[in-house]
């Protein structure tokens, strides 16, 4: 048997990681930049300066990772989930607000975002309850026990007042589907989203009065077949119930601001000055780099400061503008290799639990890099999510190489694993 200490780590995958990180820190950098260049290079105040202190600790977190034994994150599955859940609830008796959400503990100048690690462990956590034996998707009550998992902490995260971070958690679903789930629960996904959007774009008597036009065609078409006809049934009372519930979810779930968000994307328009501000100098800011973009360090939009949070969740706006189409098109292809070599790791792996931990981190990395980007270009609300390796920020940072180098760590020792 190999020794444990003997690790076969994914070549390409850390080239993936260090391409990225460095390539989010020239980007961070060019958004710090001075005109004046009266800057210094290593200053505290600069958020590309505390940026390398982050990538610094990060490297340190990996050599942790690669020194554990890789069977430490299944034996304690439960345990490290647990924890989490114990940081969410402290945070909300305990946390710094900040920007209306109460999710950091502040020491010093230090500020941790526990929600961030609760992706971890809630990975983790449902990798060790899905590989468990006589556990499947087909079974209601295991079903409903997995989803627990990821329902609980994405609870506590929007109690918090963090619905971004609350949403990556749906997600996880993906990772059900791969290990079996029903594609019939798939298609209502869709379709519930769908009639949520068109409910917020169309009157919603008009929908109810479609709704009932379709069910009384289908009446007749499957008169004779009853399992037809209940399902017909079925349908219409759930998407009369859903157009129902969007008024209740915007005006008492919603806080003003997210609800402004989200009628900002329906009309962009409609208050260019405020809450639609972000995403319009965003647009600007893209379509102003043409396809070779203004080069480096010469984006007057990201100089001026015309979008807030440049460095965090607008970062993508600093590609754009210096970098161009082509720029931006070539960080797209980075990460999209970079997903396709994570399905591949995931899918060759002996062990059930690191597989379904592998789809996890999949699924993760890429719910922050669709939304973030759909935000960036005004197709999604914005909901403050970061994108991988790129944003500046410790906690999102160090959550995303934790998630890839745990992976990596446990493929490393994929002959090793027994499957379960």
């Amino acid at each position: 048997m190999r020794s444990q200490n003997r690790y076969h780590i994914d070549t390409l995958s850390v080239i993936y990681f260090l391409s990225l990180v460095m390539l989010g820190w020239i980007n961070i950098y060019a958004a710090d930049y001075d005109l004046d260049g009266t800057t210094p290079f290593f200053d505290l105040n600069q958020s590309s300066t505390r940026q390398l202190l982050w990538i610094g600790t990060s490297f340190f977190l990996i050599a942790v990772i690669f020194i554990l034994d890789y069977r430490f994150y299944d034996s304690f599955g439960y345990v490290i989930w647990g924890v989490s859940i114990f940081f969410l609830l402290a945070v909300l008796f305990f946390g710094k607000e900040v920007a209306g959400s109460t999710s950091w503990f502040e020491i010093g100048f230090i500020k941790i975002q526990p929600s961030e690690f609760a992706k971890i462990a809630t990975a983790i956590g449902l990798a060790k309850y899905l590989s468990s034996q006589n556990v499947g998707v087909s079974d209601k009550y295991k079903l409903g026990l997995s989803a627990f998992l990821f329902l609980i902490p994405m609870g506590l995260i929007i109690m918090q007042g963090d619905l971004g971070t609350a949403m990556v958690f749906v997600s996880l679903i993906l990772v059900l589907f791969r290990e079996g789930l029903s594609a019939k629960l798939l298609f209502f996904s869709f379709y519930a989203v769908l009639l949520f959007l068109l409910t917020l774009l169309i009157d919603q008597w008009v929908l109810l009065f479609l709704v009932l036009a379709l069910f009384l065609i289908g009446l007749g078409l499957f008169i004779k077949n009853r399992k037809a006809l209940i399902f017909i049934f079925g349908l219409s009372v759930l998407s009369c119930g859903l157009i129902k519930s969007v008024d209740f979810v915007l005006n008492q779930v919603l806080k003003e601001h997210q609800q402004l968000r989200v009628m900002s994307l329906i009309n962009p328009n409609a208050d260019p000055l405020g809450i639609g501000w972000n995403v319009m100098q965003s647009k600007i800011a893209i379509g102003s780099g043409g396809f070779m973009g203004k080069g480096f360090l010469k984006g007057t939009q990201t100089k001026f400061d015309f979008v807030p949070a440049q460095t965090t969740d607008f970062i993508f706006c600093t590609v754009g503008e210096e970098q161009g189409w082509l720029g931006a098109t070539l960080i797209m292809i980075l990460f999209g290799a970079f997903f396709l070599r994570l399905l591949t790791i995931a899918e060759r792996q002996k062990s059930r639990f690191v597989r379904i931990f592998g789809y996890s981190v999949v699924s993760i990395i890429f719910f922050h890099f669709a939304i973030n980007i759909a935000m960036t270009i005004g197709l999604f609300p914005v909901i403050g999510i970061p994108l991988p390796f790129f944003s500046y920020g410790g906690s999102s940072l160090w959550t995303f190489t934790m998630l890839l180098f745990i992976l990596l760590k446990l493929d490393s020792q994929r002959m090793e694993q027994l499957e379960h």
